[in-house]
């Protein structure tokens, strides 16, 4: 099993994360959401970061979820340790919840977005 699934870097005040499976075209896993969670963390915990740049190594950003059998893959009926009792949540939805997170931590974040958007 590859342990850097995702990839933390800081400089300059940009904290870049990078999805770390190039031969899978870092379809997602799990593993990856937790560790992409965990580099979320940082990058909120870190005061000298402004700005999170989210990539993806090799020719892909993300194919999506990976639904191919296996350890640590994704499992819809399993129950995650993090979900409270009764409550299933998938990957996607915890990465979700934590990415709002640090969005509202970074309110220029999203107000630069919706300035943009309309352009």
């Amino acid at each position: 099993m590859n342990d850097n699934l995702v990839l933390y870097d800081v400089a300059n005040g940009i904290a870049t994360i990078t999805l770390n499976r190039p031969d899978k075209l870092n379809a997602f896993t799990r593993a990856g959401a937790q560790q992409m969670i965990a580099a979320l963390d940082s990058a909120d915990a870190d005061d000298a970061v402004r700005a999170v740049v989210v990539t993806g190594a090799g020719r892909a950003f993300c194919a999506g979820a990976d639904l191919s059998p296996g350890p640590g893959k994704t499992n819809f009926s399993n129950q995650s340790d993090t979900d409270p009792p009764g409550l299933r949540r998938d990957f996607g939805g915890l990465l979700t919840l934590r990415i709002f997170k640090v969005s509202s931590d970074m309110p220029q974040f999203f107000s630069w977005w919706e300035e943009r958007r309309f352009e």
